[in-house]
């Protein structure tokens, strides 16, 4: 019972903490992202390194550890922008990722007038191969929106390490909480 006013005092005291300091950064014409500040853009070659697939991001950034990204992705998409249907979709498109994932949000949230599909969540990669020295577990913070706009699907993403999401969490949700996507 002592920890309930307990936790009221610290939830009051870091709701009043500073913002995150971002920079509007255009990428395309009507796509505007809110950039957390010292977060650099990566050059194609480091992109490629790290985000090997055959479908480039628009633009990845980077903190200066390079542990910590924002990534913009476009694809095109033959859905419609009926969200409610799009949001139990991309969750399982997650889970299907990973072996393990917790949920810290899932839900249908505007943003700038636009709605999003939201998903926030603690990812867990397990090394499935029968080896004699298994890998860790790789644990992840990770915040990802989805858009549709005509016929693109627009993809923003922040990951962390799971064990620095005390610190990264409200600047993931600053930045996503300003995208603008007309």
């Amino acid at each position: 019972m002592k920890t309930l006013p307990l936790l009221a005092v610290v939830l009051t005291l870091t709701s009043f903490g500073p913002k995150p300091k971002l920079t509007t950064v255009k990428l395309a014409p009507g796509l505007s992202v809110a950039v957390p500040q010292g977060f650099t853009p990566l050059p194609d070659a480091a992109i490629a390194a790290k985000f090997p697939s055959p479908r480039k991001p628009l633009a990845v950034f980077s903190n200066p550890s390079g542990r910590v990204d924002y990534s913009v992705g476009v694809r095109p998409t033959t859905f419609g922008p009926d969200y409610n249907i799009l949001l139990p979709m991309y969750k399982a498109s997650v889970q299907r990722l990973y072996t393990k994932v917790e949920f810290l949000t899932q839900e249908v949230r505007k943003v700038n007038g636009r709605d999003f599909v939201a998903l926030e969540f603690i990812s867990t990669l397990t090394d499935s191969r029968r080896l004699a020295i298994a890998l860790a577990p790789v644990r992840k913070y990770e915040y990802i929106e989805y858009a549709v706009q005509g016929e693109q699907l627009y993809i923003f993403s922040f990951s962390a390490p799971a064990e620095e999401q005390a610190q990264w969490r409200p600047v993931a949700q600053a930045a996503l909480g300003d995208i603008d996507l007309k």
